[in-house]
């Protein structure tokens, strides 16, 4: 029995191998578009329902496995974003967040044998300063294409951080996985040591 990280995403793969967990990386193989056009709950119900249909596709795939799903929603002003589909719209994202708030909203569930087994959802408010559109051109001359896979167009660890004056909220769920209660749900289950 293995546990089973189903995402591509690089720094969950982090954030596990640094609080030393060994895991095995099996990304869903799922579109997620059908999932969020048919979703009109809140956002914490969509970053869940994406958690969950990753973890359980793969968790029907590869049974007597513990797996692990992830997902991550940003909203403005009550209108979601997603990843960025080219530069020139992450450009038009970062304008739109420019002095505003960003909830961001990351969800994590544990799945076995195609069953979901817990589920948690938590939230992050970050208060974006005013962004010129100078600053806009040359943070993306330095993080594009990274931030191409960020649903907010940052990322926490490197120069992401110049977008914020203040942060409101656990930093393992703005880095898209709250951790210690996964953690804590991983040692409940005898797949962690207590």
């Amino acid at each position: 029995m293995s546990l089973i990280l189903a995402s591509a995403s690089a720094i969950r793969r982090h954030l596990l191998e640094q609080a030393g967990v060994a895991h095995e990386v099996e990304p869903a193989r799922i579109d997620e578009s059908p999932i969020k056009r048919s979703h009109d709950g809140n956002d914490e119900e969509l970053a869940l329902a994406l958690a969950e249909a990753k973890a359980l596709e793969v968790s029907g795939r590869l049974s007597g496995n513990w797996v692990i799903g992830a997902d991550s929603v940003v909203s403005v002003n009550g209108r979601r974003f997603g990843k960025p589909g080219d530069r020139e719209e992450a450009a038009r994202h970062l304008s739109a967040f420019s002095g505003n708030t960003i909830v961001l909203t990351s969800a994590v569930v544990i799945a076995r044998d195609g069953h979901i087994d817990w589920r948690l959802a938590d939230h992050a408010n970050l208060q974006v300063r005013p962004l010129s559109e100078r600053f806009i051109h040359n943070y993306l001359e330095m993080e594009w294409p990274a931030v191409a896979a960020c649903v907010g167009v940052f990322r926490m660890e490197g120069p992401g951080i110049q977008l914020f004056d203040r942060i409101d909220g656990d930093h393992f769920t703005i880095l898209g996985m709250p951790l210690l209660p996964l953690l804590n749900a991983l040692r409940e289950r005898q797949v962690l040591p207590s």
